[in-house]
């Protein structure tokens, strides 16, 4: 075999793995980025839920809002990324908190704008 065909049939399998790299990493780049995006939504939920706690032990009830939890707890939430619901109908019970991705709903019905 010629060195320069060593060569050609070096160059060939150099842009070949290249290639299935590029696939691979097409392939997977999407499924971490919305790994991603679940870790941060449970995060936020359970800081909020903490917050919530920690307002109960401090004031003795239950926050009355996400924006009492943002103001005096120091929870920051990216409203361009998630909405909270946040279902709190007692002072003395638990409030019900939801964390929802907007990214998720990006291309449905609930698309936002």
């Amino acid at each position: 075999m010629s060195t320069t065909k060593r060569k050609r049939i070096a160059i060939f399998f150099s842009i070949l793995i290249f290639i299935a790299l590029l696939v691979f990493l097409i392939l997977v780049f999407p499924k971490i980025a919305q790994k991603a995006s679940e870790e941060k939504q449970q995060t936020l939920e359970d800081a909020l839920y903490r917050a919530s706690i920690q307002c109960y032990a401090i004031e003795g009830k239950y926050p009355p809002s996400v924006e009492y939890l943002e103001k005096y707890y120091g929870i920051v939430i990216d409203h361009k990324r998630f909405t909270v619901f946040y279902d709190g109908w007692a002072e003395n019970v638990m409030p019900d908190i939801t964390v929802i991705s907007l990214d998720s709903l990006k291309g449905g019905a609930y698309e936002t704008e």
